[in-house]
């Protein structure tokens, strides 16, 4: 039986929209602090200027955000992990509210994701290289985490935490027909984990992806669940380690592919340079990646060449031994 993905979840919706990225989001929570920090204590067209944030839109005013910035209080524990891109995590200052900081928050679905949580991340259609896309995600997400600015991301966390008598109770975001239906095939319960993670290996399957490919160009995936209970047990076990492979949790990840050599000490990121024969990855000219394979090199995760993308989006930048061991560690995954 094939079921829509929308059909299996409870609840989901589309990523975050800032309206304003370089000043939402920034690459480490000390510079986010800093931001916030800095730009609310500017007057509003000093703020613009400063930010380089031009005309104010509809759903996004500078003095909106200044003032709902004011209303939080600036604290800390706001600052908030959220995936800007494949393997990129990222930070914001989250209050929840719309048309402040943050222009379009989706309170209603991320609000779970600020609790212990995990959230499949799909689109609504195929990419145009064929690339399907699919991601994981522990954190909050922007609406363009795995997609370009023509389609969105949407967001479908595994719990949802719902308030009750002044408790906070953790339940799933799966519908009780698909817990009901997987017990009449197998007799026996499943679990929320065990269900998300068969779907991610299905929607990582070649074979399910290339078979389904006119499908998949224009909706959500079906999911084809079987009534063999060996083969969803072993297909639950490959999905849960391809999305701890992906959350870059997983321990084989302890031990990289790719390492980080050249000489000298400028780990600024300036010409980004691919070489096929070495399979070598460079970032000025001294200094480069190895381990690299092409396919490595050109592998897709919706709509972006995610070893390409990461590094592109940091040019300029100097990487510290943080950003390097992130580096190879998504390497090691993706292979």
């Amino acid at each position: 039986m094939f079921i829509k993905v929308t059909d299996i979840y409870k609840k989901y919706n589309v990523g975050i929209v800032t309206a304003r990225d370089k000043l939402t989001i920034q690459f480490t929570e000390e510079n986010m602090w800093n931001t916030v920090n800095n730009f609310v204590k500017l007057d509003s067209e000093t703020a613009r200027k400063a930010y380089q944030l031009g005309k104010d839109v509809r759903d996004w005013k500078v003095h909106l955000a200044q003032e709902d910035l004011r209303k939080s209080g600036i604290k800390r524990e706001l600052i908030k992990p959220i995936l800007y891109r494949p393997f990129d995590i990222r930070y914001t200052y989250y209050t929840g509210r719309s048309r402040g900081f943050i222009c379009r928050p989706r309170p209603e679905i991320m609000k779970h994701m600020l609790k212990e949580n995990i959230g499949l991340i799909l689109s609504r259609q195929m990419g145009k290289t064929g690339s399907l896309p699919v991601f994981i995600t522990d954190s909050i997400t922007d609406g363009h985490c795995i997609t370009l600015a023509i389609s969105i991301s949407y967001l479908f966390p595994l719990y949802l935490y719902e308030e009750h008598l002044g408790k906070v109770i953790k339940k799933p975001n799966i519908k009780t027909e698909i817990f009901n239906l997987l017990k009449n095939y197998y007799k026996r319960e499943t679990t929320p984990e065990e269900i998300l993670s068969y779907i991610y290996a299905v929607l990582y399957s070649n074979v399910y992806r290339e078979k389904y490919a006119e499908f998949l160009k224009y909706d959500f995936p079906r999911i084809p669940f079987t009534k063999d209970y060996e083969l969803f047990k072993k297909m639950a076990e490959l999905g849960e380690k391809l999305i701890n492979l992906h959350l870059l949790k997983d321990e084989d990840l302890d031990n990289p592919v790719a390492k980080f050599e050249g000489k000298g000490d400028n780990n600024r990121i300036e010409k980004i340079k691919y070489d096929e024969e070495l399979g070598r990855v460079f970032i000025n000219k001294d200094k480069y990646f190895t381990g690299i394979t092409k396919n490595l090199w050109e592998y897709e995760i919706g709509a972006y060449k995610v070893l390409r993308k990461w590094l592109k989006e940091r040019k300029g930048r100097e990487l510290s031994n943080d950003d390097i061991r992130h580096y190879c560690k998504v390497v090691t995954a993706i292979q």
